[in-house]
């Protein structure tokens, strides 16, 4: 039992430390840097918490701790576990699947910074109930729960408001996110989408047979749009923001299809799978080269 208790080998990328040995001298002194929380956990419960400082534990300076024990403590050692957690700012990683309100398959990823704001909290709620004792535990709960709280708010909305009102849905799900983590003593600095799509079943929903009236020539002359679709579900950087602008060139093309189409093409033409070039007949595209298939 060491007679000085501190955090010494601590980095920028670790969010909680748990000191080895259960077993402390009272007397000990007890040493927190800058950034940093010491907080005492007994039988499931976060008791004394210790700021930036040098301090002597006594039963003057533990009244959390004496309290809970509730009669008089002899001998010079007491037990608790005393777990140390960073104050700074980080960044964690999200990303799952869920569905919308008209059972829209949705998947989405970004990133997420937070920082701790009531360590008390925060070690009662995540570190002591979730047994995360350690910085990969921590992240992998938040992940979790930032996952589980996401996909609880997209399920609010269809998905055609989802692409539609972006503003609006990702402003909603960062307020209910936020307010999540601060019942569980976390300050949600920033949330971002890196990337948003659903099936290409979806996807074709989505862009014409929500539109309503939309004939199948219509929607043959759409290959475009269906291409450019896959296309954004397999880009990396697919977001929001891609996301409203495809949703645009969606109803270009429904409104260049019920007005014969791009360049006065006839309804019912057919459109390179590539490019979106006329084919008129053709086997190969006249733009591209590419193969009719």
């Amino acid at each position: 039992m060491a007679d000085a208790i501190e955090w010494t080998n601590a980095s920028p990328e670790h969010i909680v430390w748990r000191y080895p040995d259960n077993r402390i001298n009272w007397g000990s002194q007890l040493i927190v840097m800058e950034n940093q929380a010491a907080i005492f956990y007994r039988d499931g419960k976060a008791l004394d918490t210790f700021l930036a400082g040098r301090h002597k534990l006594t039963t003057s300076s533990m009244p959390g701790l004496v309290g809970w024990l509730q009669k008089k403590i002899k001998g010079d050692v007491f037990e608790a576990t005393c777990v140390f957690i960073s104050r700074g700012q980080f960044q964690g990683k999200y990303g799952g699947r869920g569905q919308t309100s008209d059972l829209a398959p949705l998947m989405f990823h970004g990133n997420f910074w937070f920082r701790v704001k009531e360590p008390n909290i925060f070690v009662q709620e995540v570190v002591g109930n979730q047994n995360a004792f350690s910085t990969k535990k921590v992240n992998d709960f938040l992940r979790s729960f930032m996952n589980e709280r996401i996909i609880d708010e997209f399920a609010h909305y269809d998905l055609q408001a989802v692409f539609t009102q972006l503003d609006e849905t990702s402003l909603k799900v960062k307020t209910k996110v936020r307010m999540n983590f601060e019942r569980i003593g976390l300050e949600l600095v920033d949330l971002k989408f890196e990337g948003i799509d659903t099936t290409e079943k979806y996807r074709e929903r989505l862009f014409w047979l929500k539109t309503g009236g939309v004939s199948g020539q219509q929607v043959m002359g759409a290959e475009t749009v269906k291409d450019s679709a896959e296309s954004l579900g397999k880009s990396p950087g697919a977001g929001f923001g891609a996301g409203m602008g495809f949703m645009g060139a969606a109803a270009g093309m429904m409104q260049g299809g019920q007005q014969g189409g791009p360049a006065g093409t006839p309804a019912g033409a057919k459109f390179c799978a590539n490019c979106g070039t006329a084919l008129n007949g053709a086997k190969f595209c006249p733009n591209c080269g590419s193969k009719v298939g």
